[in-house]
């Protein structure tokens, strides 16, 4: 290995970092990202819930790219650094989005190339290397991190040009933060909120907004928060859902389709947006009124007035299982006989009603349904007997029919 080393006798001037030094570096990165790491949370605490939250993935990956790609050029510097290159982008790119500045990111790579330095001594002095060697090494980092440092600011100041805002996006940071949940401390909201000039609120109400579309976002009354580089965008309302609210703020979103969550308490916001966003899929579906595909004037909708296809269709997979479960009984017939069925045994349940009364709402005779009735009442036996597996049978009959009409693209009866 032709590595410079240190000889009373000779001492190099600085060059290229040889080619060697790759294999000495190579079994020393997965303790080195370790290493870094630690000192980076230690040393910047915020980083510490990235590094644990739902994009840790993307952010090791990208640390271990930073690190690989430098000792990869170590050993082939024509090597490729797209991947690098676009990982470091994304780094600058979601610094913007969380309203940060890019102070945070740069101390972190200011403290990786220290760690990387602090490691490279260790290794100099195993293996003898020269202090001019040394001196290469170092210079050869600070480059690099400078090259990491750019590829983000490329990222930062592109994601701030798309988002059409200035640097200081406190009141997006604060949005993300609420959404976080309970995880979040009261008092770093309320810090945040200081700093946004938002009065922090008991209750909220989230309102999600169908990707693509783009509201005046200067039309929305002043204390409501929004995040429209999300690719699913939402909005934050403080308090709860009025009547002025409501027609303030479908003048301010234009046509846009957007359904309202549930109110909830501060903590339970992320609740109030998953309700939110379930409501526009089934809106958008046809499940549900007011989507603007089928033509309906007011495109906001109310999880509030839907509550019930929200609950039974929330968890599609458990409403199959459920239906496999309790329709058990009428798997063995032809699909035509089985929707007759199903229908039968649906208005049945839900009205209780007489043989003349279900024949009314299905258009066909009351014997004819005296006929179905016993078909299902020996398919079923017990089961419609039994509270609870009558009470489950008819939940998975409403789960079946909401879905089955939201596919056809009519409204559900």
């Amino acid at each position: 290995m032709t590595i410079m080393r240190q000889t009373p006798e000779h001492t190099e001037s600085p060059g290229p970092i040889p080619r060697e030094f790759a294999a000495i570096m190579r079994p020393e990165l997965p303790s080195l990202l370790k290493e870094m790491a630690a000192e980076i949370v230690t040393a910047i605490p915020e980083y510490g819930h990235l590094l644990e939250g739902p994009n840790s993935r993307v952010i090791k990956i990208g640390i271990e790219q930073s690190i690989a790609t430098f000792v990869d050029r170590v050993a082939a510097p024509t090597a490729t650094t797209s991947l690098r290159d676009d990982l470091c982008r994304r780094f600058g790119r979601f610094e913007a989005y969380e309203g940060r500045s890019l102070d945070n990111l740069q101390a972190a790579y200011r403290i990786g190339c220290q760690v990387a330095l602090r490691r490279v001594r260790t290794v100099g002095r195993r293996y003898n290397l020269s202090a001019s060697f040394m001196l290469t090494f170092a210079d050869a980092l600070f480059a690099y991190m400078g090259d990491l440092a750019e590829l983000s600011r490329e990222g930062y100041v592109q994601a701030l040009a798309e988002l059409g805002e200035e640097p200081d996006n406190r009141r997006r940071r604060l949005l993300r933060r609420i959404l976080g949940g309970t995880a979040v401390a009261r008092s770093a909201l309320a810090e945040l909120a200081e700093h946004a000039a938002w009065p922090l609120p008991e209750e909220v109400t989230m309102v999600a907004v169908a990707p693509g579309t783009r509201p005046a976002r200067t039309a929305l009354d002043r204390d409501v928060l929004q995040d429209f580089a999300d690719p699913e965008p939402h909005l934050l309302v403080p308090g709860a859902f009025s009547e002025e609210r409501r027609a303030s703020l479908a003048a301010a979103l234009g046509g846009c389709r957007a359904a309202v969550g549930l109110t909830t308490g501060l903590g339970e916001a992320a609740d109030s947006l998953r309700w939110a966003r379930h409501t526009l899929a089934l809106a958008g579906s046809g499940v549900v009124g007011g989507s603007a595909a089928d033509g309906a004037d007011d495109a906001l909708v109310l999880s509030e007035d839907h509550l019930l296809p929200l609950w039974l269709l929330g968890d599609p997979a458990l409403a199959d299982q459920m239906a496999r479960k309790y329709l058990a009984p009428l798997v063995g017939l032809t699909p035509a006989q089985r929707t007759r069925l199903i229908d039968t045994l649906r208005i049945w349940l839900t009205t209780r009603g007489t043989a003349g009364q279900v024949a009314d709402q299905l258009g066909v005779h009351p014997q004819t349904v005296r006929y179905r009735l016993r078909i299902l009442d020996r398919a079923f036996g017990d089961q419609l007997a039994h509270p609870d597996d009558r009470f489950a049978t008819e939940i998975a009959l409403r789960a079946l029919h909401l879905r089955r009409h939201g596919e056809d693209g009519t409204a559900p009866a």
